[in-house]
């Protein structure tokens, strides 16, 4: 698949890098030529200087035939310009733009454009670390209204099956982490001490599942 970024920035950079790694192919767009640098030595994909939104510059890096579209330059309006004239120019449907002001990138959400505000998503990253029974966001669908996230068990939940935990908490478990390596569970899985719970949570259930979890089987406290 050919995946166009728009930034090349840290974040555009290492972008870059993961999906040549995975095997596709990449192209990063930026105003700057010195910014390209930041790929990694060994990075084969297009660099282009140019503007990200302008359209002689997009077809330059292969936006008709593109998968996917990150706009996560250092400008907000930039970013959510680019996506525009992305999605609804040349029809790309996967696209993504990077929105520093999370009010500014909630209005985006709600019409349809992807978006990741980096402040809200660190806050509560070091609000989850820093507190007991905290949770991580992972990925949220606005549209679907369903959200990846790992939730603190409760120490009664450990002997208990993946079937009897996704009974109780009305989620799905997407995944463990256990000594450090994931592992996607069977119904008869057991959850064992120390084991991170990824769960696919539809947003209606959420309040639901958090406290179902963070209790012990019976709603124990």
């Amino acid at each position: 698949m050919h995946i166009v970024i728009m930034g090349c920035g840290r974040t555009g950079a290492a972008l870059a890098g993961q999906f040549e790694s995975r095997g596709h192919s990449v192209a990063v767009i930026d105003r700057v030529g010195d910014a390209f640098r930041r790929l990694p030595a060994d990075f084969q994909g297009q660099r282009i200087t140019g503007i990200g939104f302008d359209r002689e510059t997009l077809v330059s890096a292969g936006v008709e035939d593109a998968y996917g579209f990150a706009a996560v330059s250092s400008g907000d309006n930039s970013n959510i310009l680019a996506a525009r004239v992305v999605r609804e120019t040349y029809g790309v449907d996967n696209v993504v733009a990077r929105i520093a002001d999370p009010g500014r990138a909630e209005v985006y959400r709600r019409l349809g454009i992807p978006t990741v505000a980096p402040v809200p998503w660190t806050s509560a990253q070091i609000v989850s670390r820093l507190l007991p029974g905290g949770a991580d966001e992972g990925f949220t669908d606005e549209t679907a209204g369903i959200a990846v996230r790992r939730l603190s068990l409760h120490e009664g939940w450990v002997g208990s099956t993946v079937t009897a935990l996704q009974d109780a908490s009305h989620a799905r478990i997407a995944y463990l982490v256990r000594f450090g390596k994931a592992v996607l569970p069977e119904p008869t899985t057991v959850v064992q001490v120390d084991d991170e719970v990824w769960f696919a949570i539809p947003d209606a259930e959420s309040k639901h599942a958090e406290r179902t979890v963070s209790r012990g089987p019976g709603g124990n406290s």
